[in-house]
């Protein structure tokens, strides 16, 4: 199954990605586009992934995508040891109502507790 490409070139689409995940893990939850969010729940989920195995080539590998390294050290520290127990699913993504102006819907995603 193909994903969404979001209507942007690819390098448009990996900084939005970058930007995402890097606000959803300093944030801990993002209001974004329902499409956006589709597609941010696989980037999330494979960051999450590599901070639980935990070694340097994996850090090196999340610090290349992050943007902040206090949040990829977060992530490290932090976030991975909460879902070591936990094989998938680390976020929520809960529906809102459409945006002011176009309509387009929107949806708050959250790292699961």
């Amino acid at each position: 199954m193909a994903r969404s490409r979001l209507r942007r070139v690819s390098g448009a689409r990996k900084a939005l990605l970058r930007s995402l995940v890097t606000a959803l893990f300093q944030h801990g939850q993002i209001k974004t586009t329902e499409s956006k969010a589709k597609e941010l729940r696989h980037v999330a989920d494979k960051m999450i992934s590599l901070a639980k195995r935990g070694d340097l080539h994996a850090r090196r590998q999340a610090e290349g995508f992050i943007m902040d390294k206090a949040v990829t050290k977060k992530l490290f520290d932090e976030i991975a040891k909460k879902y070591t127990e936990r094989n998938g699913g680390y976020t929520r993504i809960v529906k809102l109502d459409g945006r002011l102006g176009d309509n387009a819907p929107e949806v708050i995603i959250a790292l699961v507790d």
